[in-house]
């Protein structure tokens, strides 16, 4: 990888079989709950979603709510119910307050599959449910907030690996233990470099410093005075930033490796502020 240009790459194995586990896990379930990261919320969506669900309803988590502008989320929950003709919802991992409606809205998604099993003579079942969403949106979290008071598992259904359990969150409905993941192709460097600053990508695949120089060159384009205000810098460069921060390398040098490491995790913890990266 060149140092001055940013290029993430991911295998066509790795996405191949990840589709052909996914589809396999969507076969088992009647509804799924899809998780976006909030401060992405048009790039870590699927564009093909469709295509890849099929007729399967869903529910889109924006998960992360809470280190994003409450305000500029609510302008994406209208675009993306509009786009998707399904129910958007906000979600905070850290929070259980918005469990009960989660629950609620995708046992309602599910009904139409329970009742056409019904009119086939078969008796009601809990619905059965399965959470999706990129690499590293926060879907492992979802799943424990909604099993955390559900400790039951209901054992492997016929065509389950045996690493796959549901889990029996209320008589109305189980979920699977297991998240889909939607593979990400690599044709779309702007919306990889996006799901990179969010750490929804391997850092195997960038170079720290490259992704923190594009982050602060988006983050001066969006939210400029807040940053400098943050770093205490009239100029948002790795260079300064170290400087401001006293991160000398024994050379006298700005230690940019450290600075770097530091900007992308105090934009990911929500230290800098709540931002949303993508445009209305």
């Amino acid at each position: 990888m060149k140092k001055d240009k940013l290029h993430i790459h991911w295998y066509p194995g790795h996405i191949a079989k990840a589709e052909k586990q996914l589809k396999a896990q969507l076969s088992l379930v009647d509804a799924v709950i899809e998780v976006i990261d909030a401060r992405l919320p048009l790039s870590s969506s699927y564009d093909n979603i469709t295509g890849l669900l099929g007729e399967k309803p869903r529910l889109i988590l924006l998960n992360k709510a809470d280190l994003t502008d409450t305000n500029e989320l609510n302008k994406f929950i209208k675009i993306l119910e509009e786009k998707n003709g399904f129910p958007v919802l906000k979600s905070d991992a850290k929070n259980a307050k918005d469990l009960i409606l989660v629950i609620k809205k995708v046992i309602e998604l599910a009904e139409p599959r329970i009742q056409a099993l019904m009119a086939k003579g078969l008796l009601r079942r809990p619905a059965r449910v399965m959470v999706v969403g990129m690499p590293n949106v926060g879907k492992s979290s979802i799943i424990n907030k909604l099993t955390k008071s559900s400790k039951t598992k209901t054992g492997a259904k016929a065509g389950v690996t045996r690493q796959q359990q549901w889990v029996r969150i209320n008589p109305q409905l189980e979920l699977l233990d297991t998240p889909g993941i939607i593979p990400m192709k690599q044709e779309d460097q702007e919306r990889a470099k996006k799901l990179a600053f969010v750490n929804a990508v391997s850092e195997n695949a960038y170079s720290n410093e490259i992704v923190a120089k594009e982050l602060l060159a988006l983050l001066e384009n969006k939210y400029s005075q807040k940053v400098k205000e943050f770093y205490k810098t009239d100029l948002l460069t790795l260079e300064d930033i170290a400087n401001a921060r006293n991160w000398i390398s024994s050379g006298g040098m700005p230690d940019i490796a450290r600075t770097a490491v530091f900007v992308l995790r105090d934009f990911r913890e929500g230290k800098i502020g709540k931002f949303i990266l993508d445009e209305v």
